[in-house]
């Protein structure tokens, strides 16, 4: 099934005409544009008419234009011109402003080339974010109180991850009635090709943009410094671009923005913005089907029309990444330059959104060469992940028990900002108990809990609840359950065949499941001792607590020896096949969850017998493989990354054969291995 890339606001494929006109550069027009022959000087009419073609569209007018690598050189090139002016300014005895101004929503490069450049130039200047308002435009009031006092303003066109449109007139206005002299930064990457742009006629004194963004490869980018403001060179040497940035000039990508850019002018390549709209709501239609309770994290009447951000209640960003990478949908959590760090958006903070959603936003993010094809196929594969989710119980559902996705049984642990609230399913007896209830995680359990037809027995916490019991009571509402009787344990209770007994442990409690697992909460492992000796627990009992430290689970005996140094035990798809050939007793296991398989249906490796063991259900698995460590065991899933903790979890807790697929289905994908996952259906 191909894929379907909508991450475009974090780069884009390359436009044909432009790795055509790549090539064409580096077979053809190779001269080194410095250079006086006739090679030299066709080369360097090439550049001039990119130039040219830029500076028509942008509306450069008597300002200058400099091709770069990109907008992190062009933002690092205009703060260091600017702060070069105002260090002069300063040492002649001029006043300049106190404060290096940036919006709180700008990109990260933006605060660090201002601190980095303010420290090392000695201007010791205060670098102060500007606030925004709920739909992440500039907040003007602020602005008019801090800009008498501000030296450099650093805003941007459209924000990266929401697509919000600035107010660039409101902010010129109010620069000119103030009469502020500060220098302007604004920041154009998500700008080109999307907004209409005639930087001559504002009061912009510098405006970086990057090719990658709209369909050029990466690696070129260009700069527009407005007539008079001040520039300082980032690098010295032979003084190409008229002495603006040294270094022979990347000609393949000149070329190759100058095809994009041809592109952009012809008026037919690119989709207009009534189309672009019309996707976008297409879009909109099929996510609102999908998931019930979306929220949209951005104004569509504010924003450009091909970003969307939105947040899902009870599903993470990283549950949902998983979900739309299975159906072959690419999008990302935020800004791809810190989507891997498991963070909040600082974006949607500055917002000021509920932490939920700053925690668990998803970008999907189009270029305007997009075709209607592509979205229909994107909507298609959109409302299948939200049947997914409804087929395993993760959003409501109107299925019978009998047709989801396998039996809905066991210890399940559900986790959110390093919480851990577990889930005892009995399928038997149509019951379970919710241990630790995290409110974020209270959608989940009730459409889980309705959707197979489980009666709640008991809601219970292993030690005090620091949300006063907000959870529980949310979850009781969610299912119209009256809270007398369903709160917590009196001792025991029979779960099915199984008995949940509560222990007393100071002021926690310690629930066990017959000898097989104990839910400590946040009690240390040492304090089971009295337990152990009791006999209440085993050296094997599996030890599960209210805290997500990564290591999922431990046992009584791990816990007590500590975990011992073990090296990774790593394999790649080119390696898998001669893995297996020597060890026949190998047991591949697949920790994806249960709405991934459904999002890509599909087989997983061709010829092998495949375990499924989501990750969210290990702890009950674990104590089936501790006795048999003889037996090789190898873990995947999409990525690596939930494959590496499964490893981890069973080495650290005495399996000293756990093995993990390097880079996950996805490297297997990239290298197109023999053993590579085939490929989904669509």
């Amino acid at each position: 099934m191909k894929e379907i890339y909508l991450d475009s606001n974090a780069t884009t494929c390359v436009l044909p005409a432009a790795v055509a006109a790549a090539r064409q550069a580096m077979e053809q027009g190779y001269g080194n544009p410095s250079s006086t022959h006739a090679t030299g000087l066709r080369a360097k009419a090439m550049m001039d008419g990119v130039r040219q073609r830029a500076s028509g569209l942008l509306g450069v007018g008597d300002g200058r234009l400099m091709f770069n690598s990109g907008a992190t050189e062009g933002i690092q090139t205009a703060v260091l011109s600017a702060l070069c002016a105002l260090r002069e300014r300063r040492d002649a005895g001029k006043r300049i402003g106190s404060l290096l101004l940036y919006g709180a929503t700008e990109h990260k490069a933006v605060p660090e080339s201002l601190a980095h450049w303010n420290r090392l130039l000695g201007l010791n200047l205060e670098v102060r974010k500007l606030p925004v308002d709920a739909h992440g435009r500039h907040d003007l009031p602020a602005l008019d109180a801090l800009i008498g006092d501000t030296a450099m303003l650093c805003t941007m066109a459209a924000n990266n991850e929401t697509g919000v449109i600035s107010d660039l007139s409101a902010i010129a206005q109010l620069l000119q009635e103030r009469g502020a002299d500060a220098y302007w930064m604004v920041d154009c990457v998500q700008a080109l090709g999307k907004l209409k742009l005639n930087l001559a006629a504002t009061r912009i004194d510098y405006a970086p943009f990057s090719g990658h963004k709209l369909y050029a490869p990466k690696g070129i980018g260009m700069l527009y410094v407005r007539a008079g403001a001040p520039f300082t060179p980032l690098m010295m040497g032979g003084g190409q671009e008229a002495g603006l940035r040294s270094g022979t000039e990347n000609m393949a990508g000149i070329a190759a923005l100058g095809a994009v850019l041809a592109a952009l002018g012809d008026g037919k390549t690119f989709r207009s913005d009534a189309e672009l709209a019309a996707f976008r709501a297409q879009l909109v239609t099929s996510l609102e089907q999908a998931f019930p309770g979306i929220v949209f994290n951005m104004p569509f009447e504010l924003s450009l029309p091909t970003t969307l951000n939105f947040s899902v209640p009870g599903l993470s960003s990283k549950e949902l990444l998983d979900l739309f990478d299975a159906a072959r949908v690419r999008v990302s959590s935020g800004s791809a330059c810190s989507a891997a760090k498991a963070l909040p958006s600082y974006v949607l903070e500055a917002m000021h959104v509920p932490q939920w959603r700053a925690s668990s936003a998803i970008r999907l993010s189009f270029g305007p060469q997009i075709d209607a094809a592509t979205i229909a196929a994107a909507c298609a594969r959109i409302e299948r992940c939200g049947e997914a989710l409804r087929s395993s119980c993760l959003l409501p559902s109107a299925l019978a028990p009998s047709q989801q996705d396998g039996a809905q049984d066991g210890v399940i642990q559900l986790s959110v900002d390093g919480q851990c609230t577990w889930l005892l399913s009995d399928a038997a007896s149509a019951s379970c108990v919710v241990i630790d209830p995290v409110a974020a995680l209270v959608p989940r359990l009730a459409a889980f809990i309705r959707c197979q037809h489980l009666a709640l027995r008991a809601i219970v916490h292993t030690t005090a609840p620091s949300d006063h019991g907000v959870a529980r009571l949310a979850l009781l509402q969610e299912l119209a359950i009256e809270q007398v009787g369903r709160i917590d344990i009196d001792g025991e209770l029979a779960l099915g065949q199984q008995r949940l007994r509560r222990i007393e442990c100071g002021e926690n409690h310690v629930y066990l499941l017959e000898q097989r697992f104990a839910f400590i909460g946040t009690l240390a492992p040492e304090a089971l001792t009295p337990l152990l000796d009791v006999a209440l627990l085993t050296q094997d009992t599996v030890l599960c607590g209210a805290r997500d430290d990564g290591g999922i689970c431990s046992t009584v005996r791990a816990a007590r020896e500590g975990a011992a140094p073990t090296r990774e035990l790593q394999l790649d798809a080119a390696g898998l096949p001669a893995f297996l050939r020597q060890h026949p007793d190998a047991i591949l296991v697949d920790v994806r969850e249960a709405y991934e398989h459904a999002a890509c249906a599909g087989t997983v490796f061709e010829g092998c017998a495949v375990h499924s063991v989501p990750l969210s259900r290990l702890a009950g698995q674990v104590a089936a493989w501790l006795p048999q460590p003889q037996f090789p065991l190898v873990f995947f899933c999409r990525s690596g990354n939930r494959s590496a903790r499964a490893a981890a979890c069973l080495r650290r807790l005495g399996h000293a054969a756990a093995w993990q697929l390097n880079g996950g289905m996805a490297m297997a994908e990239a290298t197109r291995h023999p053993l590579a996952l085939a490929a989904c259906a669509a």
